[in-house]
Formats: C-alpha cells, sequence, structure tokens
C-alpha cells in the first residue's frame, strides 16, 4: 500500500497549502487528458485518493493513526486486508528491494533473435553476412544517463536517497515499522529533474544496426548461433543482453544433405550405361570428372571423396555421393528399333523374371545412399 504523503511528494508534517500546491502539480502532469498512459492513469488515482486522504482533517488525523493501513482498512474501516497486506505491512511492498538499497537504474538488456536463411552451397563452406538488426542502442546523447547533458540526477528529497522510506503505524499488535519503495523516487534513491528528450529519460533508443557474422560451415536449419553482448542494449545504459542467429537452409534443386555428405542422381543414357563413359558434373564446388563403369546398373552409387559437407566441429569433409539414374528411351525409329533387336538377339538375354522385391527406384537408391 503505497504511502499517501509519498504519492504527493510532502513531508509528514506539510502543511494544508503544500498539499493543495502538490496535488495540483502532479494532477497537471498526469491528468489522463494531458498523459493518456495507462501508468499515468494509475498514479493519476493514487494522487487522487492521497489527496482526498489529506486533505480532510478527520481523514488525515485517521491516517496518521494507522486509520488507512492494511489492518484498519481504506477510510477507517475495520477489517483485515487477507496474507498479502499483512506481509507487505511488515516486509514491504511486493518486489520492492532491501532496506537502505536502492534499485539500480541500470538493467541488462533483452536477448534479441534474427533469422537467417542461407543456401545449401553456404553450408559447404561457412559464409559472411552482415545483418540488420532493429534493437535498442545506447543513446548518443545521454550516453546511458537518462539526464539531459549539463545535468545530472538528483538526491530524493523524500527518502533522502535510501530508495524507501519507514513509516510506524498502529495495529491491534501494536506499533509496527514498514518499509516500502519510495513512490516519489520508485525506489531509484534519486530523481531526474530533466530527463534527456531524445531518449525520455530511458538512456537507450531503438535503431537499426548491422552486425557482422561468420556463420560457420556445417550449421543446419534450426541451429541458433549465440553471439554474447550482442543484443538490447539495457535501460540507463545497462549490459546488452545476447543475440541469436537462427538458420534455415533452403532446399536444393539437385543436392540434398546426408550429415555431412551430399546426395545427387545422375541421369545415364541406356547407351552409356551400357559401354560406360566419362562425364563432367558440377558440384558445389566447380567441376568434378566421373568415371561410369561399362554395364554400370541403375541405382549404382557412385562416391566423390571430400566433395561434401564440412563438419561444424571438425575439418574432414564428407563425401558427395551420386546415385545413378539409367533412363530407357521410350521413343525408337525403325533403324533403332531393328538395332535393339538384333543386340537382343546377339546377347540372348534371359526372359523377365521375378527378383528380390524392392520399394521402387526411389527407394533403392535411398537404401544404397545409406549403406554404401
Amino acid at each position: 500500500m503505497a504511502d499517501h504523503y509519498e504519492v504527493l511528494g510532502v513531508a509528514r508534517d506539510a502543511s494544508s497549502e503544500e498539499i493543495k500546491k502538490a496535488y495540483r502539480r502532479l494532477a497537471r502532469q498526469l491528468h489522463p487528458d494531458v498523459n493518456p498512459g495507462e501508468d499515468a492513469s494509475e498514479r493519476f488515482k493514487l494522487v487522487t485518493h492521497a489527496y482526498d486522504v489529506l486533505s480532510d482533517p478527520d481523514q488525515r488525523a485517521r491516517y496518521d493513526m494507522g486509520g488507512d493501513s492494511p489492518f484498519g482498512g481504506a477510510g477507517g474501516q475495520g477489517g483485515f486486508g487477507g496474507f498479502g497486506d499483512i506481509f507487505e505491512t511488515f516486509f514491504g511492498a511486493a518486489g520492492g528491494q532491501r532496506a537502505g538499497r536502492p534499485r539500480s537504474r541500470r538493467e541488462r538488456g533483452q536477448d534479441a533473435l534474427v533469422r537467417v536463411t542461407l543456401d545449401l552451397k553456404d553450408v559447404v563452406f561457412g559464409v559472411h553476412r552482415d545483418l540488420d538488426v532493429d534493437t535498442a542502442v545506447l543513446c548518443e546523447t545521454c550516453q546511458g544517463s537518462c539526464c539531459q547533458p549539463g545535468t545530472s540526477p538528483v538526491t530524493c528529497d523524500i527518502c533522502h536517497g535510501a530508495g524507501n522510506v519507514q513509516r510506524t503505524v498502529r495495529s491491534l499488535l501494536g506499533n509496527v515499522v514498514t518499509s516500502q519503495p519510495c513512490g516519489s523516487c520508485q525506489g531509484y534513491g534519486t530523481t531526474i529533474p530533466y530527463p534527456c528528450a531524445t531518449c525520455q529519460g530511458q538512456g537507450r533508443v531503438r535503431a537499426r544496426r548491422t552486425v557482422s557474422i561468420d556463420i560457420p560451415a556445417g550449421v543446419e536449419t534450426g541451429l541458433r548461433l549465440q553471439l554474447p553482448g550482442s543484443g538490447e542494449v539495457g535501460p540507463a545504459g545497462g549490459p546488452n543482453g545476447d543475440l541469436y542467429i537462427e538458420v534455415t537452409v533452403s532446399p536444393h534443386e539437385e543436392f540434398s544433405r546426408d550429415g555431412d555428405d551430399l546426395l545427387a542422381t545422375l541421369e545415364v543414357s541406356m547407351s552409356d550405361a551400357i559401354l560406360g563413359t566419362t562425364t563432367t558434373i558440377e558440384s558445389l564446388d566447380g567441376p568434378v570428372d566421373l568415371e561410369l563403369r561399362a554395364g554400370v546398373q541403375g541405382g549404382d552409387v557412385l562416391t566423390i571423396k571430400n566433395r561434401g559437407i564440412t563438419p561444424l566441429r571438425g575439418t574432414q569433409r564428407g563425401d558427395l555421393r551420386v546415385g545413378v539414374h539409367v533412363v530407357t528411351p521410350t521413343r525408337l525409329d525403325a533403324r533403332e528399333r531393328a538395332l535393339i533387336e538384333d543386340f537382343a538377339k546377339r546377347t540372348k538375354a534371359p526372359a523377365p523374371r521375378l527378383a528380390e522385391f524392392h520399394q521402387g527406384l526411389f527407394a533403392k537408391l535411398r537404401d544404397r545412399f545409406r549403406n554404401s
């Protein structure tokens, strides 16, 4: 429960005129027509209630005797205010600091999260990125002091820098000394008579800044990289939080990832599969010569060493594994058909027969990729 004298920012022996002046000054600042903020509205209610009590001699006398305490009830009506009020009376408001120790305006800033999308090639080699981050940065005008240049915080004249005030109230248990955060300085022990106009007395402003980061090879979708101290600056120039970079890897048209290996499918004509050939394919880090032996079968996997992904914690690259897909022609002219028929007669190939069951070509390729 806030102390009415603290709310109005006056001493306990203040005269009626001083109480009236304090109320008028605060009312002009906090009236909803002038300051529509929710915090200002709540403070305006507290100020109004405090003035209603202290401006009436009878209510003020009862309040000074503890009639408006949690034990006496608002306006001197009897009844206990519940366990929360009792604890507040003995130990101060919830969340308040220990007696004699004011709050610090400087607090650690919040962590920030930035999402970045990478190509598969970036994952193979790692990449440098400059990221634009919209976050809180130190106010250049006041450098985190929260004050207009040339001014500084002043010691609160209500709590005298302690950040909390003590009051003695009479209750059913006798005189009880309570300690609560000072309502005039909000527990900081100091007030800022001239807040910085740039940051509105916060010591920080919102701004866009650029963060440079070297993203290592081997990252994968969902991985978060932590940059300590690169997040938001705290209130009053407090220490920065951390910045987290969340990675998403875009699908590639020709390659896919299997651990540290890269997978690809190579389409081979029937004649090249029969006779064998040498070809050049474009890997993610340049052209690679690939030799197909004569009689290569559909579903065979050719391994090219050290053309895969560098692991996140290691130096030995994975492999590039290429699955062979033999393409059977679907349109033949008369001469081509005759040649094929002649070839069939000469080779006397066995008739079609049932063989070991497979889940189709792609399942066969997948299994061979994993087991090769």
